[in-house]
């Protein structure tokens, strides 16, 4: 935004002295610094073992480390703009004050760079996506690298690397060749598998012994479970992409984030994960993790534990047997219908050919059939995300499927709907609805004339026309077999589910809302699976040899797209058209066959999902990791986890944005437990600690149209205490947002760094406010930040001559002080990324320095070496200049004089019934006794007790003394 004043200071002008601290001498120092930097390799960290680990490995191994890193960034064509560093800056102070401690730290970056927007980037302007992303690597490296961040360089390096997903492609080979025991709570190789079944340790599907099994039923069996498998499962598919969609890839609004497509659940074969196996250890080892309650809870909820029965209802015309889960097995007397989802295979097989004798005009949804009412509520339900099917808000939907099924407790024959609010990717697909104790049934059978029975009985004064939710005993809950009349809730469950099971009618379970994970994409930028199919269509997992399986180069890389709403239309790759790659002969062992590869790819997550394990060594061509190196950053009981009880080890530190706090945290933990379970890491987590940093806002303008308009373009006028602004001298309204393209208020670190410096951008940018949450953005106040710099120069160099001004003379008793105070505070904000008041401790320390005729090296020294991790280049160039020869990138941070910091007087608070009646300077050391005699002698608390009598003094030294007078 263009302001009415000018920016003076930020490059000069002809009467700037030669030695100023400008943005251009910023540039050029920076500039300079960043070239030694990496001709020294100064921030590249020894490994324990390997080519990296130095003429000592021991020595190495020794050390006390440090490993964080940012979360993956995609390198979008837009580059960086402002917001985007905020966690990376931050990331960079933490790393450059570890090593000044004395750690061995391990930082570096990444690309995530598979996925949908450079595929489609490439469709509309027929570039390979390799080459736009590449392209798009190379500038975020400018950028990052113009800032100063101190990442090891070697160990760099994108998803789309061969060298890279030929470990990717490994890894799910890992997880296709095992499967989870249930007994042993921990995955194993499916060769173990193999020989439980034929020493009967496991059981076949049918009870049959395993050399019954034809070869086709073993491996069945065995591919049954496997945690990587093929299944036809619900899956979101958008026609008007051509390719399937997560669920997280689903607007509300039922739409595609990418292009707003109609989305259609159809039943497709998808390869998936078997993360529901680690349901529980995903949840419980939560309580290991240092990690902010709200995102553990967020995972939580993911999961979605929760404890109660399956209950069979068998279906009338056919005696098939429906299964729900209610975790209010109690309630099942008052059943008085079903929901099935419209996706159910049940569904079909209810629907007769009429509408029954009895049948309700609001239940057929005007249709003359049951099929013609199940076929047009299924289409419309297609058209639904999950989140907007489970709206709260939204009005009741739904259909009679013109089935009956048989309440197991009443004998009472109750009517079978489909409606959207059922998933069928959680439980069963299907509930038994009890209105009386629950709102959404009650809310159904309202809607649908249903009749409602309540099986607990409602506290006093509840409001009768809405159900019981709460605990009481329970009411019309009997029959010959069971009553559970009388009893509370959990004594009625307890009852209920031992007479499920007594009868062979329901079993207590434990239900998950984790559905497996959906791992196919039709789409030609990802990782392709290293599978092929043979000619009777059975998988066969590719060797370790024959990997990486390579991208083949296509001349078309959109899949196939339909209309929008061709809901019947199918998904097809387009790997599918590269003939010559998917028609491959290869000798697997049993001599030349040939075989079809698989021709979806990998979701873009795959990558990200054990790339923290890579950055650890990231060169080596025979393993994924070096088991040294793995267990040297990451292994349980070190660094972070060093005396930390059940530590599960982990990267010590990791910075991101909450809009990954569940799929890929939760992705990247599964990967990594599975891996744990196999012998491949010794750490069973991935990210031991995670810190979530905020977002950079800033305002944004809009004309009368209500369309943005470039913010930067934008003036500001004063006018007392009335503040307009205009667009091309148009009146403007201004709004407040976060940053982003299309509210045309971006503004880049290109131009932070051209008009002041990277080390002033980093400043601000660390000053704004604390790292966990939002702040505004204001260009205005950057010069804030530039005017510490320059203070700070002017106190080492004289601006005229470019000499030092430094002495060797001792300081005064107060600048003493304030220095051992702010290295005391400064420490302690550096440990718990306390930057912005970190910032502020320096600037009043540097402030006092600044009236000080002759500047003392004892205090200049530790003051350039605490700006260091927040201001690099300065740090450096005055080091230099103060006579160092060698980098402060590895000097020990400074340490305080505890005798210093503590304040020789404090500020008590007196309090007469509870309200401040005086304060005193006293004494830090005061006593007691000493305290209560200077508060009772003063005259503001003798005014305020009055002809009062004093009861009771509570003292507190030094801060407190309160009295009690009556």
């Amino acid at each position: 935004m263009t302001d009415t004043t000018s920016m003076t200071g930020a490059t000069g002008n002809s009467d700037t002295p030669k030695h100023r601290y400008t943005a251009a001498l910023a540039g050029e120092i920076e500039r300079r610094w960043q070239d030694n930097w990496q001709e020294q390799g100064t921030f590249h960290a020894p490994n324990p073992s390997g080519p990296w680990s130095g003429d000592d490995a021991a020595t190495v191994q020794a050390m006390e480390k440090f490993f964080l890193q940012d979360m993956f960034p995609y390198p979008s064509g837009a580059g960086l703009h402002v917001g985007h560093p905020l966690g990376f800056i931050a990331t960079d102070v933490i790393a450059r004050y570890q090593r000044m401690t004395g750690k061995n730290v391990l930082y570096t970056m990444g690309f995530d760079a598979f996925g949908l927007p450079a595929e489609q980037y490439a469709v509309r302007t027929g570039q390979h996506p390799r080459k736009t992303t590449e392209e798009n690597i190379t500038t975020y490296r400018r950028q990052l690298r113009q800032l100063g961040l101190s990442h090891d360089d070697r160990r760099s390096f994108a998803t789309i690397d061969p060298d890279y997903y030929k470990w990717t492609q490994w890894i799910f080979l890992q997880i296709y060749n095992a499967w989870y025991d249930d007994a042993a709570g921990k995955a194993r190789p499916i060769s173990e598998l193999v020989d439980a079944f034929a020493a009967g340790e496991v059981a076949t599907a049918d009870g049959r012994a395993w050399a019954e099994l034809t070869d086709a039923q073993q491996r069945a069996e065995i591919d049954g479970r496997r945690l990587a498998y093929k299944s036809a499962s619900p899956v979101n598919w958008a026609p008007g992409l051509g390719t399937v969609v997560a669920n997280e890839e689903v607007t509300n609004e039922g739409l595609t984030e990418v292009g707003d497509f109609p989305v259609f659940k159809r039943n497709l074969p998808q390869w998936m994960m078997r993360i529901t196996a680690y349901a529980d250890r995903l949840i419980d080892d939560l309580d290991r993790l240092d990690w902010p309650e709200s995102i553990k809870a967020m995972q939580r909820n993911w999961i979605g534990r929760s404890t109660g029965a399956a209950v069979e209802f068998p279906v009338e015309r056919t005696g098939q047997l429906i299964e729900v889960f209610t975790t209010r097995p109690d309630t099942v007397f008052g059943a008085t219908f079903m929901v099935l989802a419209p996706e159910h295979p049940l569904v079909d097989e209810l629907v007769p050919d009429a509408w029954p004798e009895g049948t309700k005009p609001v239940w057929t949804g005007g249709a003359a059939t049951p099929a013609d009412a199940v076929a047009a509520y299924r289409l419309e339900a297609s058209r639904k995300s999950d989140v907007e099917r489970q709206a709260d808000e939204k009005s009741k939907t739904g259909v009679f499927t013109g089935g009956f099924a048989r309440n197991p407790l009443t004998g009472t024959a109750i009517p079978v709907f489909i409606a959207d609010y059922v998933l069928m990717g959680y439980g069963t697909g299907a509930i038994m609805a009890v209105p009386g104790q629950d709102a959404r049934d009650w809310d159904y059978a309202k809607a649908f004339e249903l009749p409602i029975i309540r099986t607990v009985q409602p506290s006093e004064g509840h409001d009768m026309d809405t159900p019981f939710t709460g605990d009481g005993p329970a009411i019309n809950s009997s029959n010959d077999a069971i009553s559970l009349d009388g009893m509370g809730v959990a004594d009625a469950k307890a009852a209920m589910i031992a007479h499920l099971e007594e009868h062979g009618i329901g079993r207590g379970t434990i239900n998950y809302k984790l559905r497996d994970w959906l791992f196919s994409r039709q789409r030609y930028w990802g990782e392709p699976f290293p599978i092929v199919y043979d000619a009777d269509g059975v998988a066969h997992a590719l060797p370790e040899s024959m990997l990486p399986v390579e991208l083949p180069e296509v001349a078309n890389y959109s899949p196939k797209t339909y209309e929008p709403d061709d809901a019947d239309s199918m998904p097809e790759s387009p790997l599918d058209r590269a003939t010559d790659w998917v028609e491959v002969e290869l000798d697997l062992g049993d001599g030349p066959k040939t075989y079809r590869r698989e021709t979806n790819v990998m979701p873009q997550w795959a990558g990200s999902c054990w790339y923290e394990m890579r950055y650890t060594d990231p060169d080596n061509h025979d393993r994924f990791v070096d088991p040294g190196c793995e267990q040297y950053w990451m292994g349980p009981g070190r660094g972070a986890g060093a005396g930390v009880a059940n530590d599960p080890g982990g990267i010590d530190l990791y910075v991101g944005g909450v809009e990954h706090a569940v799929l890929h945290l939760l992705y990247a933990r599964f990967w990594h437990k599975v891996l744990f379970d196999l012998g491949q890491v010794s750490s069973e987590e991935p990210f031991r600690r995670l810190f979530n940093q905020g977002y950079v806002q800033a305002y944004a303008f809009r004309d009368h149209r209500g369309q943005p308009v470039p913010a930067a373009e934008v003036v500001e006028h004063v006018d007392g205490d009335t503040t307009t602004y205009t667009w091309e001298g148009q009146r403007v309204t201004r709004e407040y947002g976060k940053m982003g393209k299309s509210l045309k208020n971006v503004v880049t670190p290109d131009e932070m760094c051209d008009q002041y410096g990277a080390d002033t951008f980093r400043v601000y940018e660390m000053s704004m406010g604390p790292l966990d949450q939002s702040r505004p953005w204001e260009t205005r106040a950057v010069v804030g930040s530039q005017r510490f710099l320059q203070r700070l120069w002017r106190n080492v160099i004289d601006e005229e001559t470019g000499d030092l001004r430094v002495t060797d003379d001792a300081p005064d008793a107060d600048t003493a002080k304030l220095l051992a105070k702010t290295v005391d505070g400064v420490r302690r904000d550096f440990e718990h990324f306390g930057f912005n008041t970190a910032v502020a401790k320096l600037i009043e320390l540097n402030n006092a320095v600044t009236r000080l005729a002759a500047p003392p090296r004892a205090v200049v020294e530790p003051l350039v070496q605490m700006v260091a991790p927040l201001a690099p280049h300065i740090a450096e160039e005055l080091w230099h200049r103060l006579g160092h020869e060698q980098t402060v990138t590895f000097e020990a941070f400074p340490d305080a004089d505890p005798a210093l910091v503590v304040d020789d007087k404090v500020t008590c608070v007196v309090q007469v019934l509870g309200k401040v009646r005086d304060r005193l300077e006293v004494a830090a050391d005061i006593s007691d006794a000493d305290l209560e005699a200077a508060a009772l002698a003063s005259e503001r608390v003798q005014s305020a007790i009055g002809d009062k009598q004093v009861r009771k003094v509570i003292v507190r030294a030094p801060k407190l003394v309160n009295i009690v007078a009556g």
